[in-house]
């Protein structure tokens, strides 16, 4: 890599990092404690209940027996694992939008990333096509989470088709601690992924945050286009126009989100819509104050 490239890669990751660091500061560090820190609380005693603690820690058997109100005092475990699993597949580059899938799947982990050091969290990567393209192995500090976003801005895939439940095997593998994982994808995957889901699930606590460009659900009018499949190099042209042709292409995609939607639940798996055109920031927002009032 030449000094120019370098320092264009240095300025692109600086950027990135202003801005994620920002917006985990000001917004996410407090979300991202009471979604995610809660998870993993140890009981550790009981004492006497005093004004302004939360009825639910209250330990009613202790308090009958006393004929007066304890509280459980819950120590919390000091640090978790975030795991990233990053879909790096053709389909990454597509958008029409102010971001492809890449720049945005490049915030969302910084940001997530930032949240994690922030709370004394380790955090490591995977990179995932059709095969295990990288895996970072999960550690602490600034310079390492540095590291990752160049690693997420140059990285260049050696396959370009994607097999989420190849990741997901991978990952309940190699990482043996409970972790907090995020699946960052956009879910273009024709196999079957579902066992594996619900597997990685079980062992960790995974989160799915699915990427979308709003042209996959609408098509443009715009005459007779060429459609290249990112995973295949195919190409095969596609008449606008036509509004049958928009119809179908609709309701194509609404029932592939169905299936997504249908699958996540199944396998206990919270999830995100987060779309190329818009605001990362309030899909997150959302998704961490749903799990912070479970």
């Amino acid at each position: 890599m030449s000094a120019n490239t370098t320092s264009e890669l240095l300025k692109k990751v600086r950027k990135i990092e202003i801005k994620t660091r920002g917006l985990s500061n000001q917004i996410f560090s407090g979300e991202y404690h009471s979604a995610f820190k809660g998870r993993g609380m140890a009981f550790s005693e009981v004492r006497e209940y005093q004004h302004g603690d939360e009825i639910r820690t209250i330990d009613w058997n202790v308090t009958a027996r006393f004929n007066h109100p304890y509280v459980k005092v819950f120590e919390e475990e000091r640090e978790m694992t975030v795991m990233l699993l990053v879909d790096v597949s053709g389909s990454k580059e597509f958008g029409t939008q102010v971001k492809s899938k890449q720049e945005l799947a490049t915030e969302i982990c910084a940001v997530l990333a930032f949240s994690a050091i922030q709370n004394n969290d380790k955090v490591g990567v995977i990179f995932f096509s059709d095969k295990i393209e990288k895996f970072i192995p999960p550690k602490k500090g600034k310079s390492h989470i540095l590291m990752i976003i160049r690693d997420l801005l140059e990285i260049e895939p050696t396959s370009k088709g994607t097999d989420i439940g190849l990741a997901l095997k991978y990952f309940t593998n190699v990482i043996k601690k409970r972790s907090t994982s995020f699946l960052i994808s956009d879910f273009v995957d024709e196999k079957n992924f579902e066992d594996a889901l619900k597997i990685a699930n079980k062992k960790h606590d995974l989160i799915a945050l699915h990427i979308y460009d709003k042209a996959e659900e609408d098509l443009p009018n715009l005459g007779l286009i060429p459609f290249l499949d990112a995973e295949t190099n195919e190409v095969r042209w596609v008449n606008s126009s036509n509004a049958d042709v928009r119809k179908n292409y609709k309701i194509e995609a609404l029932k592939r989100k169905d299936r997504l939607k249908t699958m996540f639940q199944k396998s206990g798996v919270d999830n995100t819509e987060i779309p190329t055109d818009g605001n990362y920031v309030k899909p997150l927002m959302n998704l961490f104050k749903r799990r912070g009032t479970k």
